[in-house]
């Protein structure tokens, strides 16, 4: 009951927040700017854990550790999600490490464990999270965010989530729901791939799904609507990741992410990763014939030579490539777009195409793509298409009671 009355105390303060960002005209401030100005009494002196990355900054650009240390606040330990504390790495496993800043230990959450062990909740009253999500069900941030919900509420320590805007936008929901067998570290909640939601949004919807129960406080983004992309907010693009290099990445990123799991480049390795798919075998020309115009994207044959990609894939070949580059945002569906793609390159290419199935299916949380492109068709696509549109529809309404943001 008093997660619940908290979250009800969240509504009342979101709505005199919107009435403030009515006269203002401030912008959009992130919940960690929120809090140092509104909320720091709710600590009152508690030690404190801060699961963040590079994305946990001010409105000013200035960090998090810097934000609440210069506030008075005991902060005694930080903790990291994939891609480290300052997200550069892109590796598989992330060792514990100490911020020479601060002298503060920071616990790797993607290395031995993905979730807080007991002993690094002894020395803490209160865990805060900020992480910058981009909108997608694969993206592992709120997977360790849940994991180290989870961990805390064992533990009987509180959590706050400092929020901030979904980049892509909060109204558009697109893609097939996760099946419960298809769980895993990139899919921990039964949501659509774009699921419009925020990370703190996505976190007490989670708390009620997965039956956490913790003392979850979500501190909302000031002045941020649902209909806002990141490039309308005013707040500087900080990368996510390595290979999220831009809005245009994250875009594309819900649907153009199941192709990870084929044989096909999504651009690692060069500047527009997550904007194409390419690889030496790729007969641009001949997909874009089979696949005609898609809603919303433009899609042109080009050449890119992925240098260090971290998956692995083309290592300095120049590979024939599909590029997209959005057109018009409001009826974009980079899943339907994706999809479409991927079942034209199975068309004109057959076998040359390999698909890691189990991976596959984990990341669209379904096995129906994969065996309707197979059966092959367009027209056996369109009621897999149509399918996405009801379920997704049915999940705005589950969702709607967790909603922070008009």
């Amino acid at each position: 009951m008093f997660h619940r009355i908290r979250w009800h105390c969240c509504w009342l303060w979101l709505a005199a927040a919107c009435a403030v960002a009515g006269r203002d005209g401030g912008g959009v401030r992130p919940g960690i700017d929120v809090f140092i100005s509104d909320s720091l009494h709710v600590l009152d002196g508690d030690r404190v854990g801060l699961l963040t990355n590079q994305t946990g900054i001010g409105r000013n650009g200035s960090s998090d550790v810097e934000l609440l240390l210069g506030a008075g606040v005991n902060l005694t330990a930080l903790f990291s999600p994939e891609h480290g504390f300052r997200g550069v790495l892109d590796q598989e496993m992330i060792g514990h490490g100490l911020d020479p800043a601060t002298g503060l230990p920071i616990y790797s959450l993607y290395g031995d464990t993905r979730a807080p062990t007991p002993d690094m909740f002894d020395e803490l009253d209160v865990l805060v999270i900020d992480l910058q999500d981009i909108g997608a069900r694969t993206y592992t941030y709120i997977s360790t965010a849940l994991l180290a919900i989870r961990a805390a509420s064992d533990a009987g320590v509180r959590v706050i989530v400092l929020d901030r805007p979904n980049p892509i936008g909060g109204r558009l929901v697109q893609g097939p729901i996760m099946r419960p067998q298809d769980t895993s570290f990139v899919g921990m909640l039964q949501v659509p791939l774009r699921h419009g939601m925020t990370l703190g949004e996505l976190a007490l919807y989670g708390n009620w799904e997965l039956e956490i129960g913790a003392d979850l406080v979500v501190i909302p983004a000031h002045g941020w609507r649902r209909n806002q992309w990141f490039d309308e907010i005013g707040l500087p693009w900080v990368r996510p990741s390595p290979n999220m290099p831009s809005l245009e990445s994250a875009t594309h990123y819900p649907g153009i992410v199941m192709f990870e799991a084929t044989n096909l480049s999504v651009g690692r390795g060069t500047p527009i990763a997550f904007q194409l798919v390419g690889a030496p075998w790729l007969r641009p020309s001949e997909v874009l014939a089979h696949l005609g115009p898609l809603s919303g994207v433009s899609l042109a044959d080009t050449m890119v030579t992925p240098n260090g990609p971290s998956d692995g894939k083309y290592e300095s070949t120049t590979i024939p490539s599909i590029r997209l580059r959005v057109s018009d945002r409001s009826t974009y569906d980079p899943v339907r777009a994706a999809t479409e793609i991927l079942a034209a390159v199975y068309a004109v290419h057959g076998d040359d195409l390999r698909i890691d199935a189990a991976r596959f299916d984990r990341l669209v949380g379904t096995d129906a793509v994969r065996k309707v492109m197979v059966s092959g068709g367009k027209e056996k696509l369109e009621p897999l298409l149509r399918d996405w549109v009801r379920a997704s529809a049915a999940f705005k309404q589950r969702r709607a009671k967790f909603l922070l943001y008009r």
